[in-house]
């Protein structure tokens, strides 16, 4: 949970109406400080303007993806890069690729609005990517595209208002831009937020540094609880966390106690429930509607079961301790069935911790997507069940010996289950409720299922082609709910916990701000020391890495394969002979075999011109000779 001074801050800016298209932020960004702010978000957004419109002559009409995609694109043609490049000229070509990805919003708004012309914008906004990722990757300055290009904040002047200011990174993320995200300087980007490489600004989140200590090889350097700002350390203490959670629900659930008492262990696992609780009511008051996501939802009804199962066991202490005493067993039963019954949903809690893992990471998308698609089946179902529902019920009415509601339910939902049960139907009205029945079950299992057969086929088709570039994707949203978070002090539930109760409501209100950093640095290296020792003496190895990389003109993230340790004996630019039999023997994969073959048609073309013009010349040259 972040400093929450940021909970009563003032107004943060203009609230906007967020398109459907475009992606939900993960996290709020920072407003940026006033300053000619303004007269610049103007000169970006006519450059966002002159792209959109070069792009709007380059793709003018439709074609296929695969045509735009190719490296050898006979559309997205290195003069069409050069001259996107060109379009902010000298002072505002660093933020050519930002006004891409707003390019890129605006298309599939057009998309979602004309929809007579969607397939058109739906390509368009394929170009926007195809493009940004090849500015991106042909810049040689990697500095440059790091702190300039993918990190630098801009915002561009709509409607007589500033957008929020966001970066390459933060937009390609919200728009699901694939191609950008899986560019090799976006992803060294993100690995280098995720190890804590690059970092916000002590003071200003708003500005991602370098962390000038990386290369340090002092120990006590790294032991500083500003390093807890990490997502990579964050990662691993929600993991442990996570782990300890697991632990004491089995503990608890596998000692029940007869007498309805709470023990220590019961009390530690509602502690931490509350912990996460009070981490997910900040993080939804802080951002809103647009947090609520699956696993949110998901984290928030097993929250919710484990709170009824805490209320009722109050409910069963607030009764006689007597052994015979009915209201109190009752509740004691009720508490630990709701608690026994939310035991699946703490281990696939689990899941949401492990997506950083490639493995993982890919799954979940699938499984996100195919329950996006399930929403499709479960609306229609919910409209078939209502309608026979209906008509069941009230064919029980008319004869009154028929039971009710219950059974008429459960028979429905073993059809969908695939287990009808025929007999519980059978004298509804006879012969209308059987018949009524058998129609239901067609509709269901034949009709029903297989569209959810279908959806489910299809998202996994979709996803499985391309399952790198979206795990790619999920690991820097991942990275970027740590980084655009507004934190100041990094409490991890449930030490966020200790910030409310020991630091913010005893501290904060009197103390200054500089006085209230020292003891919120204190308390967290306390808190973290045993994870800060390992996480030093990590960074000390690979502070040595980065300078053994720097005394041998490597990048500092570059890892020596067994393949390199192997080629310092060899020198390719003494063989010439190897060298120069390599060049004749290379084919040119930029051109396919009918190109090949009409070029080499056109210079026998050539050739035999020059030929025909020579004969020509010389009989010319004869007829004057005979002729003088």
């Amino acid at each position: 949970m972040g400093h929450w001074r940021n909970l009563f801050r003032s107004d943060r800016g203009r609230t906007r109406h967020r398109v459907q298209v475009e992606r939900r932020r993960l996290l709020p960004a920072y407003a940026a400080e006033e300053s000619d702010a303004s007269d610049a978000s103007k000169e970006i957004a006519k450059v966002a303007l002159r792209l959109k419109y070069q792009i709007e002559q380059v793709v003018s009409c439709e074609v296929e993806d695969s045509v735009l995609t190719n490296p050898n694109s006979r559309i997205i043609t290195d003069d069409v890069v050069a001259s996107a490049r060109q379009a902010g000229g000298e002072d505002y070509k660093a933020c050519v690729v930002y006004c891409l990805l707003i390019c890129l919003r605006w298309f599939k708004i057009q998309s979602s609005v004309e929809l007579w012309d969607s397939d058109l914008h739906e390509v368009r906004a394929v170009a926007c990517e195809v493009i940004a990722k090849r500015i991106i990757e042909s810049e040689k300055d990697q500095d440059y595209v790091l702190k300039h290009i993918l990190l630098k904040r801009y915002s561009i002047f709509s409607e007589g208002v500033e957008t929020e200011p966001a970066n390459v990174v933060e937009r390609a993320v919200d728009l699901h831009a694939l191609r950008i995200i899986s560019s090799a300087p976006y992803q060294r980007c993100i690995q280098y937020l995720w190890k804590g490489w690059i970092c916000q600004e002590e003071g200003n989140p708003t500005n991602f540094v370098e962390y000038t200590e990386k290369s340090n090889t002092g120990y006590w350097v790294h032991f500083h609880p500003d390093r807890m700002r990490t997502p990579l350390y964050q990662n691993v203490c929600q993991i442990l966390f996570s782990l300890v959670y697991l632990a004491i629900y089995t503990q608890v659930i596998n000692s029940v106690n007869p007498t309805g008492d709470l023990d220590v262990a019961e009390a530690i696992l509602y502690v931490m429930t509350l912990a996460f609780m009070c981490d997910e009511g900040v993080k939804f008051w802080k951002v809103g509607w647009n947090y609520l996501e699956f696993w949110n939802a998901f984290n928030s009804t097993l929250y919710a079961i484990q709170a009824a199962s805490l209320i009722l066991r109050f409910l069963a202490l607030a009764h006689s301790s007597s052994t015979h005493d009915k209201q109190r067993q009752l509740y004691n039963e009720l508490s630990y069935n709701f608690l026994a019954f939310a035991g699946p949903m703490f281990w696939m809690r689990m899941m949401l911790y492990l997506d950083s893992f490639r493995f993982f990471g890919a799954m979940f998308v699938v499984l996100r997507v195919m329950m996006k698609e399930s929403l499709i089946f479960f609306a229609l179902l919910f409209v078939v069940m209502a309608g026979f529902f209906q008509a069941f019920v009230g064919m029980a009415q008319v004869d009154p010996d028929v039971p009710l509601h219950r059974n008429i339910l459960q028979g429905m939902v073993n059809s969908i289950m695939q287990s009808p049960e025929f007999d519980t139907f059978q004298d509804f009205a006879f012969p209308f409720g059987i018949i009524l029945y058998y129609v239901f079950n067609f509709i269901v299992m034949t009709v029903l299922l297989n569209i959810l057969i279908a959806l489910y086929n299809s998202a996994y088709t979709d996803i499985s082609g391309n399952a790198t570039e979206e795990y790619m994707a999920i690991f820097a949203q991942k990275t970027m709910q740590f980084v655009r978070a507004p934190d100041e002090n990094v409490f991890i539930p449930p030490f966020n916990l200790i910030e409310i109760l020991f630091l913010v409501a005893p501290f904060e209100w009197w103390l200054s701000r500089e006085t209230y950093a020292k003891l919120n640095d204190f308390v967290m290296a306390v808190i973290y020391s045993p994870l800060l020792t390992i996480a030093a003496w990590v960074e000390i190895r690979q502070a040595h890495r980065i300078r053994w990389n720097r005394r041998h003109g490597e990048e500092d993230d570059d890892t020596a394969q067994e393949w390199e340790h192997v080629a310092k004996e060899v020198n390719f630019d003494l063989d010439d002979t190897w060298k120069q039999q390599i060049a004749e023997s290379t084919p040119d994969i930029k051109v396919d075999s009918c190109t090949y073959e009409l070029r080499e048609l056109k210079e026998q073309v050539r050739l035999l011109t020059e030929m025909v013009r020579e004969l020509t010349q010389e009989k010319v040259d004869k007829k004057v000779d005979g002729a003088s």
